[in-house]
């Protein structure tokens, strides 16, 4: 067996090692299971879902069509499984923050669908009838969570554990404020539920805002990394394609684990410019279960009095 066979066994056996350390990372990053009542109904279940497995299996198919390329051209293992890991985790890196642009819309879309339950409570119906009244109507950004609180009311559960598993659903704090005055109201009858609602609507649309205020002084520092990013691949690249034999130091194995030592640091380098330019996830000071969503609706509700 040639030595060009036997690296291109290797380089393959390198890359199914790869493949298979990103499907578990794919599997750990899965949502835990949700109880039985707290899932939605099959015919709930929101397409972009179904377009979201799609878009990561795109991602592995490119990742892994990269790893061959890489390891056909330098004959370098580690080379093969740094190329797939750059192409699966690059894009994240460089592109737009559409995590912090999710979370956004989703703040807004609250904010909305808490103005269409103070507009109908305004008309004196019940809490449950509202909710029921304008899940068709609610805003696209958690329209299947909505639809699915409607679907549990409507299979009989009761208001406040099918609020409480809106707030699961949800994840966000400025939706764990306005679930929690609906559970207080849900549970104790609270009194002027609608003025409550609206002035929760208007600091979750000043929260909204606030995060693009934020989001636009980050740009500038989005920019620097994706220069940085691409003039660093290129001049890798560069030295691969016109320079091949400066790199023949690496064909050891030896050189193959000083080429993972730096490409290491380089990577831990790229994490920490990563985490600078992309906005922090808001941890949720409020868990929604029954003494968490009393304590913090009734100091929403008594800071509306005064």
């Amino acid at each position: 067996m040639s030595v060009g066979t036997t690296t291109m066994i290797a380089a393959a056996l390198g890359l199914g090692a790869a493949v298979g350390l990103l499907l578990i990372v794919t599997a750990w990053r899965r949502p835990a299971a949700v109880p039985p009542s707290s899932r939605p109904h099959p015919l709930l279940r929101s397409a972009r879902d179904r377009a979201g497995d799609r878009r990561v299996l795109l991602r592995l198919a490119v990742a892994i069509g990269v790893g061959v390329l890489t390891g056909a051209a330098t004959a370098w293992i580690v080379g093969a499984v740094l190329a797939a890991a750059a192409a699966w985790f690059l894009p994240r890196l460089v592109g737009p923050d559409r995590a912090h642009t999710r979370r956004v819309a989703r703040i807004e879309a609250i904010a909305s669908w808490t103005e269409m339950l103070r507009d109908v409570l305004s008309a004196a119906a019940g809490l449950e009838q509202a909710i029921l009244a304008t899940a068709p109507l609610a805003p696209a950004a958690i329209h299947g969570e909505v639809a699915t609180l409607a679907g549990r009311l409507e299979s009989g559960q009761r208001l406040a554990p099918a609020l409480r598993a809106l707030a699961r659903e949800l994840d966000d704090l400025t939706a764990d404020l306005i679930l929690a005055a609906l559970v207080l109201a849900a549970e104790h009858q609270a009194r002027q539920l609608g003025d409550l609602l609206g002035s929760l609507a208007t600091t979750a649309r000043e929260q909204a805002a606030m995060r693009m205020r934020v989001e636009t002084g980050r740009a500038r520092t989005r920019t620097s990394v994706r220069v940085i990013v691409a003039t660093t691949l290129a001049f890798a690249a560069g030295v691969v394609v016109f320079n091949r034999a400066y790199l023949d130091v690496y064909n050891t194995a030896t050189g193959q684990l000083v080429l993972l030592l730096i490409a290491s640091l380089f990577a831990a380098g790229f994490a920490w410019l990563a985490r600078i330019a992309t906005g922090g996830r808001q941890p949720r000071v409020l868990a929604l279960d029954a003494t968490g969503a009393r304590d913090a609706a009734a100091t929403a509700a008594g800071g509306e009095r005064s």
